[in-house]
């Protein structure tokens, strides 16, 4: 999708140059309160986010570390649904202030489909939403039956890969994969402690795949050090934890977005 607002970022981005590294910083909708997402959505463009990734709050999230898992029960226990977050993200790309960085959303399939999955994909193209993160939808069922709504929609889609991935597994999933490849740093879930020399080789060998899609890199990512390393074998990287950490003490969501994403994109 050659005119999409990420396949627009990354043309800026072409790996293994020193031009600017992708920043997507993923928030929870409805978190720190149900009413904060636009304001936190906000307060990540005007302070340096490329991209965001919206996530939708899931009393059983697979991939998410402890963090995001709290994050995601409080902004339940606030009354975020997929209904609501759609109601709150109308005209968000309007106005003065609308939001003009790309924004994909993460969640899982369960909430999905109980929304319904064309009626989801409808009222994500209708936002606009850029791209959807399922990680637990597999390959086959998206091939099959899924990848045809969403194109209807104009939405990417975009797989995740881990360092036990295959060469095959990867070309397969990068085959599939619209807007950007998320590369997990490793088999852990999000907000852990992670070996960046490990990462270093694997993304050495992710980029001499010549892959077709961007490649950011997610789960360990938290502060100027990491996402630098993380950034040097790839177009950018995804902070997610450490932001929700940054704002969970957080009296004003600004000043606290100001102070974080000042310290990584200095």
């Amino acid at each position: 999708m050659s005119d999409s607002r990420i396949s627009k970022l990354f043309q800026g981005s072409p790996l293994g140059t020193e031009g600017h590294k992708i920043l997507n910083v993923y928030c929870t909708a409805g978190y720190p309160t149900l009413d904060s997402t636009l304001t936190v959505m906000q307060a990540l463009q005007d302070n340096g986010a490329d991209l965001i990734e919206l996530g939708m709050p899931y009393s059983d999230p697979l991939a998410d570390g402890p963090v995001i898992q709290a994050s995601s029960s409080t902004a339940l226990a606030n009354g975020m649904t997929i209904e609501i977050l759609f109601q709150q993200l109308k005209g968000f790309r309007s106005g003065r202030r609308g939001i003009t960085v790309p924004v994909v959303l993460m969640g899982y399939m369960n909430p999905v489909l109980q929304f319904g999955f064309e009626k989801f994909c409808q009222y994500a193209a209708d936002a606009p939403i850029d791209g959807i993160i399922l990680p637990d939808l597999p390959a086959y069922e998206f091939e099959t039956e899924y990848r045809e709504i969403l194109q209807r929609y104009g939405l990417d889609f975009i797989f995740l890969v881990t360092p036990e991935t295959s060469e095959e597994r990867v070309r397969k999933l990068d085959s599939l994969s619209t807007g950007f490849l998320y590369a997990v740093s490793s088999s852990a879930t999000t907000g852990g402690n992670t070996n960046f020399d490990a990462v270093e080789q694997y993304l050495q060998r992710l980029q001499s795949y010549q892959l077709n899609n961007p490649v950011l890199v997610g789960f360990g990512i938290k502060d100027k050090q990491t996402f630098d390393a993380a950034c040097k074998y790839a177009n950018g990287a995804i902070i997610g934890s450490a932001y929700i950490k940054a704002l969970e003490d957080a009296e004003d969501i600004e000043t606290a977005t100001k102070e974080f994403l000042g310290s990584i994109v200095q």
